[in-house]
């Protein structure tokens, strides 16, 4: 009004801001989480036994990258996390053989993609220019790679890219049908669960 229409609205006093409705998050008791992961199977059910035992979000499982994992000292490092930060998260001890053996079947598909002649990953920021090399190294690839290869957007390259996170929140909502949850399970809520058992 002032700028544009030049008029002048004069003093309107002391106004309280609308304050947003706080939602408390959706929990799952231990029970109702066993419930869930076990009518899950395959790739999904490990990807959800990770958010809820190293309380990770859906895009940070899906763009977990195999360095990032450290077996010895059983934990995970979170990359651009929520507020571009990092962050260092625990590997529970019991996941472990589970994910050594996924990775397993990740390295032979690597292994396959390079003799024919593909490979790559996208790298984030500036690292492609700096490392030419890097994009094809096992550290770098996902932990849950596509199952297919597709050409990347960005630059015309024909790589593997991650799984897709809608893939994982269409499992964890029909897993959570099957057990027969009235709550609202989205993968999310195995973040807020794992954070509340903590603290139990």
């Amino acid at each position: 009004y002032k700028r544009v229409l030049n008029i002048e609205l004069g003093d309107f006093g002391h106004m309280e801001r609308a304050k947003k409705p706080q939602k408390l998050p959706t929990v799952m008791a231990r029970k109702e989480v066993n419930q869930v992961l076990s009518s899950m199977s395959g790739v999904n059910q490990l990807m959800a036994k990770l958010l809820y035992g190293c309380g990770l979000r859906l895009m940070e499982c899906v763009r977990m990258r195999v360095e990032n994992i450290d077996f010895e000292q059983n934990h995970i490092i979170v990359r651009d996390g929520k507020g571009m930060k990092d962050r260092s998260t625990m590997l529970p001890e019991q996941l472990k053989p589970l994910l050594l053996e996924h990775l397993e079947g990740v390295r032979i598909m690597h292994k396959q993609d390079l003799k024919n002649g593909f490979g790559e990953v996208y790298l984030p920021f500036a690292l492609e220019r700096k490392y030419p090399n890097a994009a094809k190294e096992w550290g770098w690839q996902y932990v849950f790679p596509s199952e297919k290869i597709s050409r990347d957007p960005r630059n015309g390259k024909m790589r593997r890219h991650h799984v897709s996170e809608s893939a994982l929140q269409r499992a964890v909502q029909k897993a959570a049908r099957k057990a027969d949850l009235t709550k609202h399970v989205s993968p999310h809520t195995f973040r807020h669960s794992f954070a509340t058992h903590l603290l139990e």
